[in-house]
Parts: C-alpha cells; structure tokens; sequence
C-alpha cells in the first residue's frame, strides 16, 4: 500500500529543496553547516537550522515511503550489536538485516543481555510481521536466550563467520558517527538511526556487481522513486 506525500503547508521552501537538502543530509556524511554551504554555492540561501528541522521532521516519512516500496524481506535474518558513545557513556547498537543486506531494524538500548536481545527481537517480529527461516548471530549467549524464548521453531546459527553481513552494515552507521562527532543522546541516536538506515542504503546498491550503465539505470530508477516519494515529481530540479 502507498503512503501519501508528505505535507509542506507552512514552509517558505520549496519541496524540491527541502528534499534535496535532507538527501544530502541523510546520504553523505555532512553536517548541517556543509548542507548549507552546499546550497548557497547552488544559489539557495537556507540556514543550518533549517535543514535540522526538516531532517527531524520530513527524514523519518521520507524513510517509511522507502520501507513501504521495498520487496519482502528475505527469509534469513542476521542479527548483531556494537557498541556506541553516546554523551561520553557506553550504549549498544541492534541491527538486523537479511542475507541481501537489507536493513531490517535497527535499536539503541543501553544493555547487552537477554532482556535486550529480547526485546529487540519482539520487535522485529512485529515490524516484520513474520518469523525467519534461519537466524544467524554471533556467539553472544543472550541470543540463544532470546531465540529460544521467542521463535524456538527458527533455525538458529551461532558463528562469528556466519555473521559478517550484519557486521559490515554498521560500516555506514561508523562512518557518519565520527563525522557527527558522536551521537549527544540515546534518543537522538535512535531517531537518526531509523531515517538514515531507511534513507541511505536505497542509495547504495551493490555496486560492484553491476556494470557502468546497469548502475546508472539503478540510480535513475531510484531517484525517480525518490522524488515519488517526497512528493517532488515532475517538479524543476533546484537551480
């Protein structure tokens, strides 16, 4: 089912930039002050402060249009979690993705132990609205825990090998956050989090299993979707 077209009724700003700004934002790893700059150097004059306050309210929409319009995941889960600083304390980052690479959900809890493997895998299932054919997870004893108290039927494979899809996805999430300089707030955390695991990766296909011009047709196709999204096709594009 489709979700309609985020409203822009009380903005100065057009859709068109509006959009671009929180595209830059959420695909390249920049602060808002060089968002800003980007666009002054385009002829756009928007303040920092502008485009913070479109990322927190347009980049979580723009990120569920996207779920909304992806395939069913697939039937094999990886589950992992690292760790994060977050206003100079210890925190844990869940992730799960399918054996595609496909972010599943992502969750900033400040423990690491049954009741947290747990409760982010209550809510998987329920976002998901399913159960996996094969769960894969690192040697975390927690795991097994969770497993086992929730989807006992589900296959499960606990190896540090088996695990290195949900591993290299944090790979973005690392890299923004040193050029974020670290996350302030476990809050503030989780909310990027969610529209940039939404966000980013419909950027990134897989690269370097596609030739030159099967690539450029792949991004075509998904800015096309993009601007179907954000409710800015057919719109001129920003001078």
């Amino acid at each position: 089912m489709e979700s309609a077209s985020p409203s822009y009724r009380g903005h100065r700003y057009p859709a068109e930039i509006i959009a671009h700004c929180v595209w830059l934002y959420f695909r390249f790893p920049v602060s808002f002050r060089e968002v800003e700059e980007m666009m002054l150097q385009r002829g756009v004059i928007v303040s920092y402060e502008a485009v913070r306050r479109w990322c927190a309210k347009f980049g979580q929409a723009y990120a569920d249009g996207l779920r909304h319009r992806w395939p069913e995941p697939g039937d094999k889960w990886h589950l992992d979690e690292v760790f994060v600083k977050i206003g100079g304390e210890r925190q844990y980052l869940w992730r799960a993705v399918d054996q595609h690479g496909n972010v599943l959900d992502v969750l900033v809890q400040s423990r690491r132990d049954a009741k947290a493997a747990k409760r982010f895998m209550a809510g998987l299932m329920k976002k998901q609205c399913r159960v996996p054919r094969v769960l894969l997870t690192d040697k975390l004893k927690c795991d097994g825990a969770a497993h086992r108290d929730l989807m006992a039927s589900v296959e499960h494979r606990s190896h540090k090998g088996l695990n290195n899809r949900a591993e290299n996805s944090h790979q973005p999430t690392r890299q923004r956050e040193r050029a974020m300089k670290y996350f302030r707030s476990p809050g503030a955390a989780q909310r990027f989090l969610s529209a940039f695991s939404g966000i980013s990766p419909h950027f990134r296909p897989r690269r370097h299993l596609l030739t030159a011009a099967r690539y450029r047709f792949e991004m075509t196709l998904r800015f096309t979707l993009w601007d179907h999204i954000t409710g800015t096709a057919g719109l001129p594009t920003t001078a």
